[in-house]
């Protein structure tokens, strides 16, 4: 699968364990950046850069790591074709949507809002949060209903 990734400095050690760790198993992972840990660094000039590479690409997902995951995915976001759903750690319970189904918070964005990019908050979560976070990210599916695909043309 092709992934993007890409931090700012604060998300840079985590996004780097996580490109070898996607790498190894057996993902085409894609480093928009940072490229090194550089503490003025501003996180819009790799994150868009990763969502337009995301956008562009069918099929392909991304992952963008930060303190809180908030403003890449608001960064994200501003890309028409991205769709950024920021996790910094599981939800206090599950969610039940309107036809009764139990969702995680990951499975849910991606089920009904075909999102193609997690934003992880690298200050909230451990590497193997991340990594079981990115897993089911991965392989969630979009439940392409009517309803889901008539909201996410609203998108843009």
């Amino acid at each position: 699968m092709k992934l993007f990734i890409a931090s700012d400095h604060a998300g840079y050690a985590l996004k780097e364990h996580l490109a070898s760790y996607l790498a190894g198993a057996g993902h085409e992972v894609e480093d928009c950046g940072v490229y090194e840990l550089e503490e003025d660094d501003d996180y819009p000039d790799f994150v868009i850069s990763c969502a337009r590479q995301v956008a562009a690409t069918p099929n392909a997902f991304g992952i963008v790591v930060g303190a809180s995951g908030q403003g890449e995915a608001m960064a994200a976001n501003r890309v028409p074709g991205a769709r950024a759903a920021v996790y910094y750690g599981a939800a206090r319970g599950p969610q039940t949507d309107a036809s009764g189904a139990t969702l995680s918070l990951i499975s849910s964005v991606r089920a009904h809002n075909n999102a193609n990019i997690l934003s992880l908050g690298a200050r909230f979560i451990t590497e193997a949060e991340a990594e079981a976070a990115i897993e089911e990210f991965l392989t969630a599916p979009f439940e392409a209903e009517e309803r889901h695909l008539r909201r996410i043309k609203k998108l843009g």
